[in-house]
């Protein structure tokens, strides 16, 4: 991420939060005021109820009717699609990039929950997407998010939103998955996430060094000769550790460690589950009015991605055990000619558990794999 100063420090706000599976479950959906169709991003003042369904006014004639919870029609399996995104807004003209992308599979009880990443260098199949003038082609996944975030014309803007529309469409084209709803956060708005719930408790499974951050939080300073940064760094020394907002973004973007990217990814997941823990645990995904406190206070740091509303899906999946939510590691290799480095590809077992995942048979394929489990 590129330098900020210190006017852009995310201010704390009123509990809850939920990625409507980064924190859906753990965050995302939860939290929003925009959302966006498949014809494009659009602005709905007071999207999300502040409760649950009204009760029409009873009458002297009728007993009032009952009303059914929130969520109460939404069934399984659905598939939300995850996106951490860095703007770096403080540099002109500075596409988007899909720095994490993940998926929360939620099978048709709505009882059980798997997430997996998709590498950022993963090689696709990136369809064309007239509405950004891209002619599409195979490249990196990241790209999608780039590519489908430019307006024809005008080379200095940039739509997040119509972005996510071409991401979307890539990873729904190569897991074969139907992609029900998503939602796309930026570095702020994951530091002030992080921060509305007070904090997460994590375990720091490896001494990780922070390319980005100095110990007192603020950025590194650019080297003078480009390339880099200099300056003390912050270390996470492995253990049982409480992360703040901007700590918890900082360790889980760091990749030049032991394990790059996919130890990154294994990250990324412990995160997200330890959020979706504390989430669970404190009933938050089913308090529509704490539902409603966060989307007010995160505004455009967070978009919200098509399908049910918020309130409503936060709500049906509010009733999932953290035991029964799995974070899956899908390993993969590099591709290219001699030194010629081209991207990532899954290898075999994890394209199985893809071909699993979308016949129903998830568990059992992991129970026969279960290495590919995330240990927390």
């Amino acid at each position: 991420m590129a330098h900020e100063t210190g006017a852009r420090r995310p201010r704390r706000v009123l509990l809850l939060a939920a990625l409507a599976a980064v924190v859906l479950v753990a965050g995302g959906a939860l939290v929003v005021n925009r959302l966006v169709s498949d014809d494009g991003p659009q602005r709905r003042p007071g999207a999300v109820a502040a409760t649950a369904t009204a009760t029409a006014t009873p009458s002297a004639a009728a007993e009032p009717s009952p009303t059914a919870p929130p969520g109460a029609g939404i069934t399984g399996p659905l598939n939300l699609l995850l996106v951490g995104v860095d703007t770096r807004v403080s540099v002109p003209g500075w596409e988007p990039h899909s720095d994490a992308v993940l998926v929360l599979h939620v099978p048709a009880g709505l009882d059980r929950a798997y997430l997996f990443s998709l590498p950022r260098d993963l090689l696709v199949d990136i369809p064309a997407f007239p509405k950004a003038g891209y002619k599409g082609g195979k490249t990196k996944l990241t790209h999608a998010m780039s590519y489908g975030s430019r307006v024809p014309g005008k080379p200095k803007e940039h739509r997040v939103a119509q972005g996510y529309e071409l991401l979307r469409s890539t990873v729904s084209g190569y897991t074969g998955l139907r992609i029900d709803a998503g939602a796309v956060i930026t570095f702020n708005g994951f530091d002030k996430l992080v921060d509305t719930l007070g904090g997460v408790d994590i375990y720091v499974d490896e001494r990780v060094v922070s390319l980005h951050r100095r110990p007192d939080g603020k950025h590194r300073d650019p080297a003078p000769s480009g390339g880099g940064y200099v300056g003390p760094q912050m270390v996470y020394e492995k253990g049982q550790r409480h992360l703040n907002g901007w700590q918890a973004l900082d360790y889980a973007r760091q990749r030049y460690i032991a394990g790059g990217d996919y130890a990154r990814q294994r990250h990324q997941q412990q995160l997200l589950r330890a959020l979706t823990a504390k989430i669970l645990d404190e009933n938050l995904a089913r308090q529509p009015d704490r539902v409603q406190q966060v989307v007010d206070a995160l505004g455009d740091t967070l978009i919200y991605a098509g399908g049910p509303r918020i309130v409503d899906l936060a709500y049906a999946l509010g009733g999932l055990s953290v035991d029964r939510f799995t974070p899956v590691a899908l390993p993969g290799s590099g591709v290219g000619k001699g030194r010629a480095y081209r991207g990532e590809e899954l290898k075999p077992v994890g394209r199985q558990f893809l071909t699993a995942l979308k016949a129903g048979n998830a568990e059992k394929f992991l129970a026969a794999h279960p290495e590919l489990r995330v240990k927390n």
